[in-house]
């Protein structure tokens, strides 16, 4: 397989009632790695993640969860249908960073269970203790809003909170300084300034208790070397070292996810295939809008998984 194939794993806000169900009831692999979570877990978190109630699954403290297991049971259908299929790069959206590490062989799929769990959970909380929100704004350059963030900080604080693809910007920050500064960039010029339906401002300074637990936490965790090289958020750039890696995944919680520069870097590394893996395709719809050349296939659903079958087939074919 001389390909280059980048494995991309969705964040929060993907969840849905039902997802992985497909690949549980088909594969032996996903139903093991459900069950494993569900002892790991000591409670039956697949019936949530299989049946609801939607709105108890959309909670920070299961949504995370609930995405990372689902994504590694996809992950682990797709290892054990296609080992030929090797990636040379992994990254993910946010909460997907994690997935990417345990797809790189970086972190084991137990040990990061464990630290999503951590993550989940303190974010949770911090979303409890100051209430906040996000908002993406539509066509503003990020030193346009940066602009405008300054001219209303530190009164009442906003942050940049993801850069996932050109010409929309997430800003998060509490109800009030977010609902203040909504007017404000459409004054200097953002074409919309559209709520988000999150529970909490993530990637911001409001997220710094659920930060402090979550470096606590990532301290006690093993780490690997791997060859598969990673792409992390905060730098939008690879990281080589597992002990940045631990760094980055603390840093992460109130830095700005730099997605769009992630995939640039893979582009500029030539990047033959993109495989995003977990629920819905909202990765896919970034790379359009980046205006990634290098096809990106979806694996959702179990039937995805025949456009995979074709793919691998054409590229024998070639190769003999």
């Amino acid at each position: 397989m001389t390909k280059k194939f980048a494995f991309l794993f969705p964040g929060q806000g993907v969840q849905y009632p039902g997802m992985g169900k497909d690949f549980y009831d088909r594969f032996s692999i996903a139903k093991q790695t459900f069950d494993e979570a569900d002892q790991f877990l000591k409670r039956p978190f697949s019936k949530l993640i299989f049946e609801g109630p939607s709105e108890e699954l959309t909670l920070t403290k299961n949504s995370q969860i609930a995405i990372y297991i689902s994504s590694i049971a996809i992950l682990r259908v797709v290892q054990e249908q296609f080992p030929e299929l090797k990636p040379v790069f992994c990254a993910g959206l946010s909460l997907g960073e994690y997935t990417a590490l345990t797809a790189a062989g970086n972190i084991d799929f137990l040990d990061c269970l464990d630290l999503v769990r951590t993550r989940a959970e303190a974010m949770h909380q911090a979303c409890e203790e100051v209430k906040g929100t996000m908002q993406v704004v539509l066509g503003m350059t990020e030193e346009a809003v940066e602009a405008v963030i300054r001219k209303q900080n530190p009164l009442h604080p906003v942050w940049i909170a993801n850069l996932n693809c050109p010409g929309q910007i997430v800003i998060a920050g509490s109800l009030e300084a977010i609902a203040l500064i909504a007017e404000a960039l459409k004054q200097k010029g953002a074409k919309r300034v559209l709520p988000l339906d999150v529970s909490g401002a993530f990637h911001s300074g409001l997220m710094q208790s659920a930060q402090t637990q979550l470096a606590t936490k990532i301290a006690t965790v093993p780490f690997q070397e791997s060859t598969i090289e990673i792409v992390m958020n905060v730098p939008g750039d690879f990281v080589f070292s597992t002990e940045q890696m631990r760094q980055m995944l603390i840093d992460q919680v109130v830095k700005p996810v730099r997605w769009e520069k992630g995939i640039r870097k893979m582009m500029d590394n030539k990047v033959d295939i993109y495989l995003e893996m977990g629920p819905g395709r909202t990765l896919s719809g970034m790379n359009k809008r980046i205006g990634v050349t290098a096809p990106t296939y979806s694996v959702e659903k179990a039937v995805d998984l025949e456009e995979i079958h074709k793919l691998m087939e054409s590229y024998a074919t070639v190769e003999s």
